[in-house]
């Protein structure tokens, strides 16, 4: 009696949403380093503080800027350390490093080029070890329902229907 691989003839492409996590290392620069007693932004020493600061470290890199305290701070520090950023990558991002992160994950499904999905059967795979909110499900069937056959959740030997192209 032969085996028959039913998933594997099914036609199934299954999209795998932790492929959408960027790669690359993202870096924080934590405004709290360069605030007084953490919590005090003095002007003049900041300012001299960037001036000195060893920018190359960051470059293209994806850099997170933010501050780790409940420190109340001038929205120009962040523009600031823009500055000092942009001679060495444009990658940056406001917030901390999970945050920034995330919004990258979900920027990449947004830019993903769904036409190369056209009359497909998809299967979102649903388990994995990062954490992806509903926000990142909703993307991604927005994106697929308007070219896909049909549109699936789970593993390809277990599924649910989500979506299914009607027949005209």
């Amino acid at each position: 009696m032969e085996l028959v691989n039913k998933v594997a003839q099914s036609g199934l492409i299954t999209i795998d949403l932790e492929d959408f996590f960027p790669p690359e290392e993202i870096m924080v620069f934590d405004i709290k380093d360069y605030l007084f007693r953490g919590m005090i932004l003095k002007e003049l020493e900041f300012r001299a503080a960037m001036k000195l600061f060893d920018w190359s470290i960051y470059k293209d890199k994806i850099v997170a800027v933010g501050c780790s305290t409940d420190a109340i701070l001038p929205q120009w520090a962040y523009m600031l350390v823009s500055v000092y950023l942009t001679a060495e990558t444009t990658k940056i991002y406001f917030g901390n490093k999970e945050e920034v992160e995330y919004n990258l994950f979900l920027q990449n499904i947004k830019n993903i080029d769904a036409a190369k999905y056209t009359n497909e059967k998809i299967v979102i795979k649903g388990c994995g070890t990062k954490t992806v909110t509903g926000e990142a499900f909703v993307e991604l069937t927005k994106k697929l329902k308007p070219v896909v056959r049909s549109l699936m959740y789970g593993e390809p030997c277990s599924t649910v229907p989500v979506y299914k192209k009607k027949s005209s």
